[in-house]
């Protein structure tokens, strides 16, 4: 059996600020302890938030979310005081994306659902 995806972890300074985006901003459910989150990102895949000391780069891999509204998501996300470093439009492999940066400096690609 070739391995399957199950969890993406992303190291974040202030666990609080992060599921602003993560959980507030995209509308993952979370559960939260000490130091850490778990939120389900889709069957079988789950998104896990670290609070520990991050060092982010452009160079790293990016997490990407199917959400059904691009447009509304980034406009969210900039009312809660982040950066959309690439805005809404269509990719010349067919979806529509865009770029945003978490507060720690990730960036995380968004993908309009159905389109």
């Amino acid at each position: 059996m070739p391995a399957q995806l199950n969890r993406v972890i992303v190291s974040v300074t202030d666990l609080e600020q992060a599921l602003g985006f993560y959980r507030d901003v995209l509308g993952l459910a979370a559960v939260t302890s000490p130091g850490f989150a778990t939120l389900p990102a889709g069957p079988g895949v789950e998104l896990f938030l670290h609070e520990r000391q991050s060092a982010a780069s452009d160079l790293a891999v990016a997490a990407s979310f199917a959400i059904p509204d691009l447009d509304g998501t980034c406009a969210a996300w900039v009312s809660q005081g982040g950066v959309v470093v690439d805005p809404p439009q269509r990719q010349p492999w067919g979806e529509r994306m865009a770029v945003v940066r978490d507060f720690d400096g990730h960036l995380v690609c968004l993908v309009q659902a159905n389109g």
